[in-house]
């Protein structure tokens, strides 16, 4: 199985009073996240599911994704998916769907580099995991704790160029 993990683009400051989740992504952080995803659909991504946070600048990353990507399936979302969930949670939800040949993650700091980690059996690994940047990480088992690969990382600034 490959994991896509993508997280959300640059979003806007929350205004006083506004919940952290309602923080929708700015103009900026839609193209940025654009050019990413036309990288990634050019070089094969094509997820069988794509799950995200139920955050609003999750969500709206992950519907930029399904068009760009091409998606047909149902967008889920999901709690482990949110900014404090930890990355058992995440793991868990990946081997409820572990017959998914491809999965894209759609989700939030500090969650994703602390997933990474542990996707590849490495928990003191150090990610700097940008907004709007997706990397893959492949997996051939589904144990207790997993040992995944990672296979690349795309950040903005390298599909900028």
């Amino acid at each position: 199985m490959e994991i896509y993990i993508l997280r959300h683009g640059i979003a806007e400051d929350a205004p006083a009073g506004q919940p952290d989740s309602e923080r929708a992504l700015t103009s900026d952080g839609r193209k940025k996240l654009r050019s990413v995803l036309r990288v990634a659909a050019s070089a094969g991504v094509a997820p069988s599911l794509i799950m995200s946070s139920p955050y609003k600048r999750a969500l709206q990353t992950a519907q930029i994704a399904v068009e760009i990507l091409e998606y047909q399936g149902d967008l889920l979302r999901t709690k482990a998916l949110e900014p404090n969930s930890a990355p058992k949670a995440v793991w868990d939800e990946i081997r409820v769907h572990k017959d998914e040949a491809r999965i894209l993650l759609v989700g939030h700091e500090p969650l994703f580099s602390r997933l990474m980690a542990y996707l590849l059996g490495s928990l003191d690994l150090q990610v700097d995991f940008k907004k709007g940047a997706i990397a893959c990480i492949e997996l051939d088992r589904f144990p207790a704790e997993p040992h995944g690969v990672l296979r690349w990382m795309l950040t903005p600034r390298l599909a900028a160029g």
